[in-house]
C-alpha cells in the first residue's frame, strides 16, 4: 500500500500517526538483530518504516535486502530510500524492479550525499543530477505505482545559501510527482513551523512529516549536526552542559525534548511525525508512551501473526502453526510452493513444497552468544533446565524460539516449565481460548467487534521411551489428535485425514470465519527437517567429541518431535492432564529457583 494513502486515511480520521527510520547495520549479526528490533517496534504502530540508502550508495544491496525482508517477512509497510549518488540509470532500474517485486510501493527519492572521499556532490555518468530528475524518472517508468517522498530542509540545504531558492527546488520536486515531504532533523521547533508556513504560502499542499531525532548522547549530537551544520538553540546546549557526561540523563532529556516538539506541532495541527530511531528502541518507545499514543488495533494485529506485504502474498491468511516462532524461515521456505498465496491453504503435496530456505537453517545468534546463553550441557537435566528457564522467562532464546514467549502464554508458563523438567522439551504452545473479544490485549486480533477462538496446542521433543507411554494416555481421548516423527521420518499419528485442522479462528461481523493457524501433516513433515536440523546446528557450536555435542546429537538422532491438539476448545485444562504434573519436591524446588533466575544448587 502507498504510504500517502495511509496518511490521508489517518488525517481523514483525525488521528495522530508516526513512522520510523532505520539504517543498514555494518555486520550480518547487526542485520539479524535489526530484524528482531523492527518486528518488536512494529507493535508501536508506525504507519510505515523507511530504510536509508547509505552515504554514497555504499549499502544499496543491503538496503534492498532489508526492505524486501521487512515488507514480505515481517509485514511492515516499508519505504526505500533511493539516491542519485553513484547510481547510473541501470542501477536505479534494478533497485526499483527489486522494490516492486518484493511488494514495496514507496520510495524516498534523494539526491544523496557526496561519495566517500569527495567534498562536493557530482552526478555519476549516466545518472541523475537532482532528486527532481529521479522523481520524474520514477513517474515516467512506473506511473502511479510508487508513492514517492522527497526530503525537505527546514534550515535550507547546506549546498544552497538561498532559503527561498531551496524552497522553490522543493516545490519543483513536488510538482514533478512527489506525494510527501519528510524533513531533515531540526532542533528549533519554531523554525520548522515557519518552514511549513512558507511551503504552504508557495502552493505546496502535500503532507510534510517533521523528522524528529531523539538526542542519544552529547557527542553523538555534535557529530550529527556537523553533517549539515544544523542549528541548535543555545538553551539546549545550556541544558545539556550540566548532564553531558551522563548518557542516561542525556537520553532522558532527548526524550522530553522530542515530546515537547511533538506537542507544539499538535497545537499547530500537524498530526504526523517521523522518528529517526538510529536503530534504537527505548527512546522511541518512551516518546510514544509519554504522549499516550497507541496504534489502532487493526494496525497492530490484523492476524495472530504479522501478514506479509509482498504483492504476491497480501491475501495469505493461513499459516501452519509450526513456524510460529520462526517467521522468516517459513516465508523463505514457501517462496517456491505452488499455491501458497491464494488466501486458502495451497497444495502442500506440490513437488516444490518444503524446500529449505535460501538462508539455510541457523541458530540466529553468533556462537559466542549461544555459548553464553546455553553453556555446555553435559546431561539431559541440563538440557531440560535450559528449556524450563526459557519458559520461565529467565533465558532469552532457544534454537527454535528466537524471542521471548508471547503474552498469551503467561497463564501456562508454570505448566510449561514443569513439563520441561519432566522430560518433555517444549518449543511451541498456545492455550485454549473460547470466544474472547477481538479487541482483547492478550488474545485479540482481526477486525473490531469480533470473537476469537483457539484450541490448546503443544509441540515438544520426547524420548522414544516416553513417547510410547504418552501415546497410550492420549489415545484414551478421541478429542486429542497428534503427529509424531523422528529425524528419519518415521511418522506416527492417530488421524488419517490429510485436511488441515484449524487451531485458531475468528468470527467477525459481515465476514466469513477466518482460520489463520492450522496443523497439517505435509507441513509438519516439512517443518520436522528444520526442527531436527536446529539440534544439529546446536551441536556444531561444541567440539565434535565433547560431552555436549554427543548429548545433543543423541537427541537429534533418536528423539521424536510431537504436536498435540485438544480439539475440545472449551476444555481449557484438558491438554495438561496427560502429563505427570503431580510435581515432586525436587521439581518444585527447581521451579522456585528458576523463577529467581538461577538453577544452581
Amino acid at each position: 500500500m502507498k504510504v500517502i494513502d495511509k496518511i490521508k486515511k489517518a488525517e481523514e480520521e483525525g488521528r495522530v500517526y508516526w513512522s520510523f527510520e532505520y539504517f543498514p547495520p555494518k555486520t550480518q549479526q547487526g542485520v539479524v538483530n535489526l530484524y528482531d528490533r523492527m518486528e518488536r517496534m512494529y507493535r508501536y504502530g508506525p504507519e510505515f518504516i523507511d530504510v536509508t540508502w547509505g552515504a554514497g550508495g555504499v549499502s544499496a544491496d543491503l538496503t534492498s535486502e532489508i526492505v524486501s525482508t521487512a515488507q514480505s517477512v515481517y509485514g511492515l509497510e516499508t519505504m526505500m530510500h533511493l539516491t542519485c549518488t553513484n547510481m547510473p540509470r541501470e542501477q536505479v532500474d534494478t533497485a526499483l524492479k527489486l522494490a516492486k517485486e518484493c511488494g514495496c510501493q514507496n520510495i524516498l527519492a534523494l539526491r544523496g550525499d557526496p561519495p566517500r572521499g569527495q567534498d562536493t556532490w557530482e552526478s555519476c555518468e549516466g545518472g541523475f543530477q537532482y532528486a527532481e530528475d529521479l522523481v520524474k524518472y520514477i513517474r515516467e517508468q512506473y506511473g502511479d505505482y510508487f508513492g514517492i517522498a522527497v526530503a525537505g530542509h527546514p534550515e535550507g540545504h547546506i549546498d544552497n545559501p538561498s532559503k527561498e531558492d531551496d524552497l522553490m527546488h522543493l516545490k519543483a520536486k513536488v510538482d514533478a510527482g512527489a506525494d510527501l515531504i519528510v524533513t531533515q532533523l531540526f532542533f528549533d521547533i519554531e523554525m520548522f513551523l515557519d518552514f511549513v508556513k512558507r511551503c504552504r504560502d508557495i502552493g505546496i499542499t502535500c503532507p510534510i512529516l517533521p523528522g524528529i531525532l531523539p538526542i542519544q548522547n552529547y557527542n553523538g549530537l555534535k557529530r550529527v549536526i556537523s553533517f549539515n551544520n544544523n542549528y541548535v538553540p543555545q538553551k539546549i546546549w545550556d541544558d545539556l552542559e550540566a548532564i553531558k557526561e551522563d548518557d542516561a540523563a542525556v537520553k532522558d532529556y532527548g526524550i522530553e525534548l522530542a515530546v515537547s516538539f511533538i506537542k507544539r506541532m499538535l497545537e499547530e495541527g500537524i498530526k504526523g511525525f517521523h522518528i529517526y530511531t538510529f536503530n534504537l528502541e527505548r527512546s522511541t518507545r518512551l516518546i510514544l508512551e509519554k504522549l499516550g499514543y497507541s496504534a489502532p488495533k487493526e494496525n497492530i494485529k490484523p492476524l495472530p501473526w504479522n501478514p506479509s506485504l509482498h504483492a504476491k502474498r497480501t491475501k495469505e491468511n493461513v499459516r501452519p502453526i509450526f513456524w510460529k516462532n520462526r517467521t522468516k524461515s517459513y516465508i523463505q521456505r514457501t517462496e517456491s510452493w505452488d499455491e501458497f498465496p491464494n488466501g486458502r491453504w495451497g497444495d502442500s503435496r506440490s513437488p516444490a513444497f518444503g524446500e529449505i530456505d535460501g538462508y539455510g537453517v541457523n541458530l540466529k545468534y553468533p556462537t559466542a552468544e549461544c555459548l553464553q546463553m546455553w553453556g555446555k550441557p553435559t546431561s539431559f537435566d541440563d538440557i531440560a533446565t535450559l528449556f524450563a528457564k526459557y519458559c520461565k522467562g529467565t533465558l532469552p532464546a532457544l534454537p527454535w524460539c528466537a524471542q521471548q514467549l508471547d503474552r498469551e502464554t503467561e497463564i501456562i508458563r508454570q505448566r510449561l516449565s514443569a513439563i520441561n523438567l519432566l522430560g518433555y522439551l517444549t518449543i511451541n504452545s498456545q492455550p485454549a481460548v473460547n470466544g474472547v473479544k477481538s479487541s482483547d490485549k492478550t488474545y485479540g486480533w482481526g477486525p473490531k467487534n469480533g470473537y476469537v477462538f483457539q484450541k490448546a496446542y503443544l509441540e515438544f521433543f520426547i524420548s522414544p521411551e516416553q513417547l510410547d507411554v504418552f501415546i497410550r494416555k492420549i489415545n484414551t481421548n478421541p478429542e486429542i489428535t497428534y503427529f509424531a516423527v523422528n529425524n528419519n521420518g518415521d511418522l506416527r499419528t492417530n488421524t488419517q485425514s490429510d485436511t488441515p485442522n484449524a487451531v485458531t479462528w475468528g468470527v467477525f461481523p459481515g465476514k466469513e470465519i477466518i482460520q489463520p493457524t492450522i496443523v497439517e501433516s505435509a507441513a509438519f513433515m516439512a517443518w520436522k527437517d528444520e526442527a531436527f536440523e536446529l539440534w544439529q546446528q546446536w551441536a556444531y557450536i561444541y567440539e565434535q567429541d565433547s560431552d555436549s555435542a554427543k548429548l545433543i546429537q543423541d537427541i537429534h538422532d533418536n528423539w521424536y518431535l510431537i504436536n498435540i491438539v485438544n480439539n475440545d476448545f472449551q476444555d481449557e485444562a484438558g491438554i495438561w492432564r496427560y502429563f505427570d504434573l503431580e510435581i515432586d519436591g525436587e521439581i518444585s524446588r527447581k521451579l522456585r529457583r528458576l523463577s529467581a533466575g538461577s538453577d544452581d544448587d
